[in-house]
């Protein structure tokens, strides 16, 4: 019997763009998309590689969810290069889009069909098995009741799981994350920051915006800021700070502990 598909893939084969592994996952440079006449992205220099984590900062209108739905292939880059898994979206923008997962600030569900449709929905349009989605749903919790509960009648914070399972079942190779804790409770929160661990381990690579870099920042590996449409700074994120270089001794009790921020 054949193995399990390669990250990102819908078909008995791996698409041209997988095999292209020592590539970077994301290659923009200069890269120029249009909201209009108005340069969403003025000329964006970024990249990012299989297995890392990276955080992109900045202040509302700084271009950070236009960043993240060019890499989605759902803004089109009119200038300057952009690669996204060996595809060049300057050629095709359309290409990529069964390959990457994109969670925005709404979750892209039908109100009508319960989660565990929806994640049926979604997986089966890119010919995955129903199993991928079963499997997604319990590991986010949505199970009994809540598997079989219409979405329009799900709270915030439960929608967003289903979008999440979702995301989970179809193992993108890119995941595109816009401030994926809103509307989340601790455990889910926690659970999320598992979930993108357990995906770059499996070889996918994740770039994710916040407001919240308290939350944010120990998940990746490094943080990108921007400003104005473009990367004006970076810095080196937690996921891979190692144990030795915690502080010796514990902080007074108002300071809290790095166990809370939750470093991997």
């Amino acid at each position: 019997m054949p193995g399990p598909r390669p990250l990102g893939t819908t078909a008995p084969g791996p698409p041209t763009m997988v095999p292209k592994a020592m590539a970077p996952v994301v290659q923009f440079r200069a890269a120029v998309a249009l909201a209009g006449r108005f340069p969403a992205l003025a000329g964006v220099d970024l990249s990012l590689h299989t297995g890392e984590v990276v955080l992109v900062v900045g202040a509302n209108g700084a271009g950070k969810t236009s960043l993240l739905r060019a890499c989605a292939g759902l803004l089109p880059v009119t200038s300057g290069e952009a690669w996204i898994l060996g595809v060049d979206l300057t050629a095709d923008h359309t290409a990529v889009r069964r390959h990457v997962g994109l969670l925005g600030h709404a979750a892209p569900l039908y109100g009508e069909l319960t989660a565990a449709e929806n994640v049926r929905f979604a997986v089966r349009a890119l010919g995955l098995p129903a199993a991928a989605g079963d499997r997604a749903l319990e590991r986010l919790g949505l199970v009994g009741r809540l598997r079989n509960t219409p979405a329009g009648r799900l709270s915030a914070g439960q929608r967003r799981r289903v979008a999440l399972a979702a995301l989970v079942a179809r193992r993108p190779a890119l995941w595109l994350l816009d401030e994926p804790h809103a509307g989340l409770d601790a455990a889910s929160r926690s659970l999320l920051g598992d979930l993108i661990g357990e995906a770059v381990a499996d070889g996918a690579a994740v770039l994710l915006s916040s407001h919240e870099p308290e939350l944010a920042v120990p998940l990746s590996d490094r943080v990108v800021t921007m400003s104005g449409g473009r990367v004006t700074g970076t810095a080196e994120g937690g996921r891979r700070t190692p144990l030795a270089a915690l502080p010796a001794v514990e902080p007074p009790p108002d300071q809290g502990t790095m166990g809370t921020w939750h470093v991997a």
